[in-house]
């Protein structure tokens, strides 16, 4: 934050003036931008190429179609100006709600491991709240630039918190913790650069910790007059007590965290090269080109591996705080930081809880874990982060 220009230097969206009618042009172009994310996806398919073989649940052609699909977004909206969603706020609200509540529907929506996180379409299934997640960005982005960096008065934060609790609200319908959590960092991210007082800060902290406990306290008496708990599902509560106490690793519920551990262990400093990683190609480690893919880049590549994908990852993002401080326009700045806020947020969960240092939870790692939807994601963000960069006030 120190290296980022002062709010009060920052112009809102109103006061942005830009011409839509003149020709786009790239002369400002980020070349460090493309050629770190050319560099990561890469490396991502090249680690999901290696898990997926031999693997009939999963289809690295279809990991590569998201990848073609994700780069072209990537270009075509580094090309569009992000300022003309600026003032959208409503209709990215009601995006929102309906994104992510779509899985609701009737004849669409579809139902796995107790989670209604799908939907079914021309025999393809999606999942709207990884798509959401571009959408969320760009909510936070807008509710917040409009008061100027100077977010202090009371009645004006609380309007703007219950705006970006309504994303959370709605995921946590399904329920997917998980994705509700990133929902939530994107909204912090948003307040905390966007120059909401320290003071209203603290108290929503002090808030958020408060209902987190009252709502287990009515889980547990839900569970007495029911049999089963209704806010918090077994699976989720199963990995949370494995995170607390480690000695409950030893039980069927800390089977993946263990052998996540074996994986990486195994790997050592070279790793044991593609194609070779026993752990998930024997099934010791599941969910391996998901939630696990890190293990199995641990596993073939080693620590020589875990360094080059942890370089991408800073290069990536310095490279994103240095066009967050280049920009004059508060609406662009809190898009780049919400989307840096995100990836980080993934990063560290996702290596972590392999590492047994975060819980479990499904939370993929960005460019490297199969599945289109987040991969299409990312760059889809980091489009609009290209976009900022190409109309930063010079």
């Amino acid at each position: 934050m120190a290296n980022l220009p002062e709010i009060g230097s920052i112009k809102a969206p109103d006061q942005v003036a830009y011409d839509a009618t003149k020709p786009r042009r790239f002369k400002f172009i980020s070349m460090p931008l493309l050629v770190s994310v050319a560099l990561l996806s890469s490396y991502g398919l090249l680690i999901v190429w290696s898990a997926v073989q031999d693997n009939a649940d999963y289809s690295f052609n279809r990991q590569a179609a998201g990848f073609a699909i994700g780069a072209v977004l990537m270009l075509l909206l580094w090309a569009f100006d992000y300022r003309r969603l600026s003032d959208y706020t409503t209709l990215l609200l009601i995006i929102n709600i309906v994104l992510i509540l779509s899985p609701r529907f009737p004849l669409i929506g579809v139902s796995a491991n107790g989670a209604n996180s799908w939907i079914s379409l021309f025999g393809l299934q999606i999942q709207p709240g990884e798509f959401a997640k571009v959408t969320v960005v760009l909510l936070a982005a807008s509710a917040v630039s409009r008061y100027g960096g100077r977010l202090d008065d009371p009645r004006e934060y609380l309007k703007t918190l219950g705006i970006l609790l309504v994303p959370f609200v709605c995921i946590m319908t399904q329920p997917d913790l998980g994705t509700g959590l990133v929902y939530l960092v994107i909204a912090a991210i948003a307040l905390i650069v966007g120059g909401a007082r320290l003071k209203f800060l603290l108290l929503t902290l002090a808030a958020f910790i408060v209902a987190l406990g009252l709502l287990l306290a009515l889980d547990e008496l839900l569970k007495s007059a029911t049999g089963s708990y209704v806010l918090l599902k077994d699976y989720q509560r199963a990995r949370l007590t494995v995170f607390v106490n480690p000695a409950y690793a030893q039980t069927d519920e800390g089977y993946n965290l263990n052998q996540a551990k074996i994986a990486i262990g195994s790997g050592g400093l070279f790793g044991k090269g593609l194609m070779n990683a026993t752990q998930s190609t024997l099934g010791f480690l599941p969910e391996a080109p998901t939630d696990f893919i890190f293990c199995v880049l641990a596993e073939q590549l080693g620590f020589f591996g875990v360094v080059v994908l942890l370089a991408l990852y800073l290069a990536l993002v310095l490279v994103c705080f240095r066009i967050a401080r280049a920009t004059q326009d508060l609406f662009g700045m809190l898009l780049v930081m919400c989307t840096v806020g995100m990836l980080l947020f993934h990063i560290l969960e996702n290596i972590g809880m392999t590492c047994g240092l975060m819980p479990v939870t499904g939370i993929p790692l960005p460019f490297m874990s199969y599945g289109s939807s987040f991969l299409i994601v990312n760059f889809v963000l980091l489009g609009f982060v290209g976009s900022v960069r190409t109309r930063s006030n010079r």
